[in-house]
């Protein structure tokens, strides 16, 4: 983490030309001049002064990438505020811990430089999300990043991480064997610290008294809360159903509403959609939606595959219902509930945890600094093309049906975003990016999922000095296809040709810039508040 924060620094401080802190200064050009020889880095000796960096950013670019940064929200628990690190005057990051450095380099970096900097310097910058992975890549991704930075920029920590994946090899995780543990522990112990005249005796006696009481709590009632049965995690959903003879998996799926409920009756379309798509998610329910698919096709040969979609979507919930309460076939009876219908009334919550995830209704997040709105479903459409939906999360819906046992299923009712691919939503493979045009909707009124299918998403828009595209979380598992053109175009070496060009790395624009001279002791004596960074 430690190596991860420091490269991440070297990179993003270059790039953003933190005055004091950006490694292309006077000494690094005469540097560039005396070992690399690009003419275009060269001082004018008419004018005294550079030519400005292609890797770096003007003022605008950068007031840009700030505002970006203090606009955008996470899910919670999954980064600090990032609007607390930035300093608009000085059009900078400040105080990042080890894991916001991480975040910003493996998911914001390819957002955040993609149409303020040129492609080829953008394309190195994103491969260094990978560098402390890919040993065999690791050479190469360094010597990408050599032919566009100066060499002051590469000092030992950028050269260790050409040994860690030997070294991951080698000693196997780094768990086992680093400090964090111990650090940890020893903080612990200061706390215990009541009287500082007798240190090592305040933490021997609040050490007694732990392992004391640790030992009785385990002959206390098991009602009664203590350390050994207290420990839930952040995104608790309850834990496993109870079980009850003849429950299908829709309602057995843990999950844990939360926040005020209130009450209300679905119309007839929102009905329909939620009474078929809990029909057609049911696992049990397969072998009767293959049967009505047959009588269709024996009825009517002519039908296409689409035609019978759409018939399963219309006309297969009521002839569910006559089927499971007229035939022997259906011997389980909340199954023959299930094909009654949900009942209308349902009750709806602001909250609810599930797969590991805290998600919100677009209502409920409006006035909050995170973002758990965010919705993506795996899923494939018509034929064998395989597409993820993303939305907006609206509302979530407890839907009851009738008979006893009570049965409840929570579904997700979502603002769906328009997921034919190349238009509503585009995906990069080779840099794993997922691009969202927010200004398209799904056509078909299909708003309702489970909420036990829904994975966690982020949105952000690419920050530009021109109107930009919305960015889903781009951690996201994309679909994997077999098929032999997507392998053509995975082997396909664009961006190998677009490197072998030699490109300029002087500013297009050609301006020329004053550079500091690189004096160490003015650069740690001007910003002294800052070191930590």
């Amino acid at each position: 983490m430690h190596i991860e924060k420091n490269v991440f620094e070297n990179i993003f401080e270059t790039v953003m030309d933190i005055e004091g802190k950006t490694i292309d200064n006077a000494k690094a050009r005469e540097d560039i001049k005396i070992y690399c020889k690009r003419k275009d880095l060269e001082k004018n000796e008419s004018m005294g002064k550079y030519p400005k960096a292609c890797y770096s950013l003007g003022k605008k670019e950068k007031k840009v990438v700030c505002d970006w940064v203090a606009k955008l929200n996470f899910p919670d628990g999954y980064v600090s505020n990032m609007s607390r690190f930035i300093d608009m005057q000085k059009y900078k990051l400040f105080g990042m811990k080890s894991h916001d450095c991480h975040v910003f380099m493996q998911r914001l970096i390819p957002i955040a430089f993609r149409e303020l900097l040129p492609v080829t310097v953008w394309k190195a910058l994103i491969k260094v999300e990978d560098m402390l992975r890919l040993n065999e890549d690791i050479p190469v991704i360094l010597c990408k990043l050599e032919g566009i930075f100066p060499p002051s920029l590469f000092d030992s920590m950028e050269h260790l991480p050409v040994h860690l994946a030997y070294e991951a090899r080698v000693a196997g995780p780094v768990q086992y064997r680093w400090m964090y543990p111990f650090e940890r522990y020893l903080g612990k112990l200061k706390k215990k610290v009541t009287n500082k005249a007798k240190v090592e005796g305040s933490i021997a006696n609040a050490y007694l008294i732990e392992e004391t009481s640790m030992f009785c709590s385990h002959y206390f009632e098991p009602h009664v809360s203590t350390k050994m049965n207290v420990i839930t995690p952040r995104n608790d959903d309850g834990g496993d159903v109870e079980q009850c003879d003849g429950n299908i998996s829709i309602f057995m799926s843990p999950g844990r509403l939360s926040g005020s409920r209130k009450k209300r009756r679905l119309i007839d379309q929102e009905y329909d959609a939620a009474r078929i798509y809990v029909l057609l998610n049911c696992v049990e329910i397969e072998e009767y939606v293959k049967i009505f698919v047959e009588e269709k096709k024996t009825s009517e040969p002519n039908l296409t595959d689409q035609q019978i979609e759409s018939r399963l979507h219309s006309d297969f919930a009521n002839w569910f219902k006559i089927y499971a309460h007229n035939s022997n076939n259906v011997d389980n009876r909340i199954i023959k509930d299930v094909a009654l219908g949900p009942l209308r009334n349902v009750t709806t919550y602001p909250v609810y945890f599930v797969n590991g995830y805290k998600f919100h209704t677009r209502d409920h997040g409006s006035n909050r600094s995170t973002f758990n709105s965010g919705v993506c479903l795996k899923g494939s459409s018509y034929g064998n093309l395989s597409s993820d939906y993303y939305g907006i999360l609206v509302e979530i819906v407890q839907l009851e049906y009738p008979a006893l046992p009570i049965k409840s299923v929570v579904l997700f009712k979502c603002d769906w975003f328009d997921p034919t691919p190349n238009v509503g939503v585009k995906i990069h493979k080779e840099y794993n990016l997922v691009d969202v045009n927010h200004k398209r909707r799904f056509k078909m009124y299909e708003p309702f999922i489970l909420a036990s299918q829904s994975l966690q998403v982020y949105y952000a828009s690419y920050p530009t000095l021109r109107r930009g595209k919305v960015k889903p979380r781009p951690n996201i598992d994309l679909p994997i296809d077999s098929m032999a053109f997507q392998d053509d175009e995975v082997e396909a070496h664009s961006v190998d040709v677009v490197d072998q060009v030699s490109t300029p790395l002087n500013d297009p624009s050609g301006v020329l810039v004053d550079i500091d001279d690189g004096n160490d002791d003015v650069q740690f004596g001007e910003d002294d508040d800052d070191t930590d960074t």
